[in-house]
């Protein structure tokens, strides 16, 4: 009996530890919750003072402080780590705020993240600026890009969507006000056309003009067609889409113009050079641009296609160079984008503030997209491993970057989304001649067709 007894003990526990292990690589989240927070909150409280002691995150005590000590308990002064906060826990890790010491700066803390990492037993560290003299300490406990959930709590706006999941399991944001246009570089497969579609059924719900480019034969943007306003599917109809949105952009400078010529008397804050200054009632809808395949529009086996290359280059770089005060901005997309493709690659580049890289096939493609901006991301982005499609490298002119990776979002859903929203589309004149053609659903019939009688007297 004695035996059967602890037989069955040693099997409660293997079975215990077994499903531990299942669950931490199955359901990391649940995993995280029920085991890894607790583990590493002790972890944490246990060696807080040794970890900053050993990772040089101590300073020497004040010297009131080193005579209380010595007069109270005549005990060794040790060196003080930086006060801590509350410890806040998460569904994916733990968050605390620390007061730095005299004489610190967060980048003291950002270098020993990946101590304090495999110290305290999480996947992740990452350090956030606050406010002077204060950061905050994100701990992620396992990987959150694995298997991508979006936070159910996401702060949106006006041209602003969250379009995939930061490496911190924060939501990354896509806010053209803030950076108007993009440029998306990937590989075949890497992922780049589920940014786009997460991207494109985020703004379906806004009311924005959606205007797409796609030179391979329209088989990336077709199926959005109910909620775009104009669509181009080779470079011949784009060379004509692209002077009417030069045209409709400056008839919207005209609009700022009589605007700004008010009358003298009127106050500072009604005076604007853009449209978001113009009154609701006047303000026309912004354009956001989708390009797919950028390449296909500098590619020239002619004489005639050259002249007419030089052209669309000529008014894409004036698009975005003027475009953000007239409320219009670019989504430009492509396997590479370097100088290589001809006169103007280089000079439009340089106007694309935002910069997403997905995993590409040399590293040259990783430095057009990033190298002028962070070059120490170039590195991250080829790294990207090819079983992790959605994976991307994002960075800015600021030269701040991170890994984001989308959540899956299959095309007959975003088909869904886009003729749910189909009624959402502004009304542009200017773009009525290359509004795409949409087929109607046809109808089901709901019930049995009652046949047509004669009426007899």
């Amino acid at each position: 009996m004695t035996d059967l007894v602890t037989l069955a003990e040693l099997g409660g526990s293997l079975a215990a530890i077994g499903g531990a292990v299942y669950a931490r690589h199955a359901y990391p989240a649940a995993y995280w919750s029920t085991v890894g927070l607790p583990l590493s909150v002790a972890r944490l409280l246990a060696s807080y003072s040794s970890t900053m002691d050993a990772c040089g995150l101590t300073v020497e005590p004040s010297r009131w402080r080193a005579l209380a000590v010595r007069a109270t308990t005549r005990r060794e002064v040790r060196p003080v780590p930086p006060r801590r906060g509350i410890i806040r826990p998460t569904t994916t890790g733990l968050r605390m705020r620390l007061r730095l010491a005299p004489g610190q700066e967060p980048a003291d803390v950002a270098a020993s993240a990946e101590r304090l990492r495999h110290a305290w037993g999480v996947h992740a560290v990452h350090v956030r600026d606050i406010k002077p003299g204060v950061v905050e300490l994100r701990l992620v406990g396992f990987d959150v890009l694995r298997k991508v959930r979006m936070p159910r709590r996401l702060d949106g706006g006006p041209l602003q969507v969250p379009v995939a999941l930061r490496e911190d399991a924060t939501a990354f944001v896509r806010d053209y006000r803030t950076v108007p246009h993009e440029l998306v570089l990937g590989a075949t497969l890497s992922g780049k056309s589920m940014y786009l579609r997460n991207l494109l059924t985020g703004l379906a719900a806004q009311p924005v003009v959606l205007v797409g480019i796609d030179c391979k034969r329209g088989v990336e943007l077709a199926p959005f067609a109910p909620r775009l306003s104009a669509l181009a599917t080779d470079p011949d109809q784009a060379a004509e889409l692209l002077p009417a949105l030069v045209k409709e952009m400056e008839d919207r400078y005209d609009l700022i113009k009589a605007r700004q010529g008010i009358a003298p008397s009127t106050p500072e804050e009604l005076i604007t050079s853009d449209i978001w200054g113009l009154p609701e009632d006047e303000r026309p809808a912004p354009i956001v641009l989708f390009i797919d395949e950028v390449a296909e529009l500098f590619l020239v086996a002619t004489r005639k296609e050259e002249e007419r290359r030089d052209e669309m280059v000529t008014q894409l770089i004036r698009l975005a160079q003027l475009g953000r005060a007239a409320g219009i901005y670019l989504e430009v997309c492509g396997q590479r984008f370097g100088a290589e493709l001809g006169k103007g690659a280089t000079m439009l580049r340089a106007q694309l503030t935002g910069r997403v890289c997905h995993r590409v096939n040399d590293e040259a493609s990783a430095k057009m997209a990033l190298g002028d901006i962070a070059p120490e991301a170039v590195m991250a982005a080829c790294a990207i491993a090819p079983e992790l499609p959605g994976l991307a490298v994002v960075g800015d002119t600021s030269g701040g970057w991170s890994r984001i990776r989308t959540p899956y979002l299959s095309l007959a859903d975003a088909a869904a989304t886009c003729r749910a929203t189909a009624h959402l589309a502004p009304d542009v004149p200017a773009l009525d001649p290359f509004r795409p053609y949409v087929p109607p659903m046809p109808v089901e019939a709901s019930g049995p067709v009652a046949t047509a009688r004669p009426i007899t007297e």
